[in-house]
């Protein structure tokens, strides 16, 4: 039985009317200090985060009702997971406590993070096989009573690279908050260490149906001829840093495919070393692509930046922000995030990102 989860947050009062619900797995992130190296660690900084519960968490520091459903062991890392995201407001009673029966290897997803300095690049070693959400049975879920009352649902492809149940239910819950009339969200997060290409092309192309919101333009077939795959996919040979021309001639091949699909975005990063990037964006909405400003940083953090973006550009939409300003609270709240520590944007006020969005660093008193 999925209890209510529908609750006044009293320490935020409502910037936004919406009610998001996400979905997706929560892991422990260990992470040696000082930029060390794994093979050099003695002491590693224990965090949690995930790309759904990351943007769950983003969301409720700026004053949004969210929700966040998993299924995590039910022991003390697993609490103490949830824990961590019920003390920055986001809604947790869906989540299942699964016992040794529903999940017999009983285990919290971990990944540990190298971060990178300068030349060397941030590296991430997960080790997240069999755990509870992806050994749980979704098959008893009433996802008619899960998703009720909810007006925005976000899912990403990172859910369903983890087991045959997760797809599954990734898949049954876009259909069912199609039904219902929610706006839908989908972000296609692709990590060649969880499945293949060509697998992960395969099934989030199954989702592009349903989906009103995407991120990204990748990983999706879109293929110049559905009935001869042979002569390619429209996105071929196109650089991952697109001119504003390639960029628009991608998006109107996606909405002329999938007419349903009513905004796309995507964030474009130059890394000029593991310590300093820039960013900028790329977004089409109501029959026009808008292109952000250029951010460079210095990072002190990278991990999560993605659903920084995803989670400040949800956030400015539901606002009913003007276009470019959701473009550019977008890319400024992922440029914010990558001055923070751990997976999330914890900025609880919407000021600063907008005072970064306006280039304005000025010490605010």
């Amino acid at each position: 039985m999925i209890t209510d989860s529908r609750h006044h947050n009293p320490i935020k009062a409502n910037s936004v009317n919406q009610k998001f619900f996400t979905i997706g797995e929560i892991m422990l992130r260990l992470t040696p200090p000082n930029y060390e190296k794994i093979r050099m660690a003695s002491s590693f900084e224990a965090s949690y985060g995930g790309s759904e519960a990351n943007i769950a968490l983003s969301l409720a520091n700026l004053g949004v009702d969210s929700t966040f459903f998993s299924v995590v062991p039910d022991n003390s890392l697993g609490k103490s997971a949830i824990r961590w995201l019920r003390s920055n407001d986001v809604h947790c009673t869906p989540v299942i406590l699964s016992t040794h029966e529903e999940t017999p290897t009983h285990r919290l997803g971990t990944y540990y993070l190298e971060t990178g300095y300068g030349i060397r690049p941030s590296k991430v070693t997960y080790d997240r096989k069999h755990s509870a959400i992806s050994e749980y049975d979704f098959s008893g879920i009433d996802l008619d009573e899960l998703l009720d009352g909810y007006d925005w649902l976000h899912l990403s492809g990172l859910t369903p690279a983890l087991s045959e149940n997760c797809s599954n239910l990734i898949l049954d819950c876009l259909k069912k908050a199609k039904e219902k009339g929610m706006t839908v969200s989908f972000d296609g997060n692709y990590r060649a260490k969880l499945w293949s290409w060509e697998a992960a092309r395969d099934f989030c192309t199954k989702c592009l149906p349903y989906i009103d919101v995407l991120f990204g333009i990748e990983p999706y077939h879109l293929y110049v001829d559905d009935d001869d795959p042979s002569k390619g996919d429209w996105k071929d040979g196109v650089p991952l840093q697109p001119s504003y021309e390639q960029q628009d001639e991608i998006f109107r091949h996606f909405v002329e495919k999938y007419p349903n699909i009513q905004c796309i975005a995507r964030h474009v990063r130059y890394a000029h070393s593991g310590s300093e990037n820039s960013l900028k964006a790329f977004m089409w909405y109501n029959g026009h692509t808008f292109e952000s400003r250029l951010y460079t940083f210095t990072i002190l953090d990278r991990v999560g930046g993605g659903d920084a973006f995803a989670s400040g550009f949800i956030y400015a939409m539901m606002r009913g922000y003007k276009p470019m300003d959701m473009l550019n609270f977008g890319v400024a709240s992922s440029v914010l995030k990558h001055t923070i520590h751990g997976d999330a944007n914890i900025t609880d006020d919407e000021e600063s990102i907008r005072n970064l969005m306006n280039m304005n660093y000025d010490i605010k008193r």
